[in-house]
């Protein structure tokens, strides 16, 4: 099973990608967006607790390292390296690639795969606060960018588990920060 607290970004690649029978389809109506079982249940259960069902839609969850490649490859045609290494992680350095991040949107007509709204109001304002209590984390917050090397994305939740979660949301910790805290009390990841 994938450690829910696995650091991937530019400085840490993705070891391994999860086991395929780990993944399950966050949905019915998204049988094409997986997640690990585990983080899916959690996700289910907060989308209830909030009343979010059907307000709030999956946009992306586990990619192959192939898809990461096609996307990263795409962003850069269309948008350019700016943009693309500002929202767009590296092939092999990006957390969809562990099947613990979701990317979620308030349900629209025209919902941007890159860049989906997520407003900090209503049912996604609620889905936000109650997020650490269901072991989700907001990964990317605004003003920690030079931390995560990744822009403010507030639509990619993070599953990292309880009391992970509580204890990030408590203390406005983002994961490389959660581990380096770790890490100097010598339990590091």
């Amino acid at each position: 099973m994938m450690d829910s607290l696995i650091l991937v970004n530019r400085t840490h690649p993705l070891p391994a990608p999860p086991d395929p029978a780990e993944l399950a389809p966050v949905d019915e109506k998204h049988p094409d967006i997986l997640l690990c079982r585990d983080a899916r249940a959690w996700l289910e259960r907060l989308l209830d607790a909030v009343g979010a069902r059907g307000a709030i839609v999956p946009v992306s969850g586990f990619r192959s390292r192939a898809e990461q490649q096609a996307i990263w490859d795409s962003s850069l045609a269309e948008h350019g390296r700016a943009f693309t290494e500002t929202y767009v992680a590296r092939p092999g350095c990006s957390e969809h690639e562990t099947g613990l991040a979701i990317d979620l949107a308030e349900n629209r007509p025209d919902i941007d795969f890159l860049c989906p709204q997520f407003p900090d109001e209503g049912v996604c304002r609620l889905f936000r606060l109650a997020a650490p209590e269901f072991g989700f984390v907001l990964r990317y917050p605004a003003g920690k960018e030079h931390i995560t090397g990744i822009g403010h994305e507030p639509w990619h939740f993070r599953y990292v588990g309880r009391p992970h979660a509580g204890e990030m949301a408590l203390c406005g910790l983002t994961l490389e920060e959660y581990w380096e805290r770790r890490g100097t009390r010598g339990r590091a990841g």
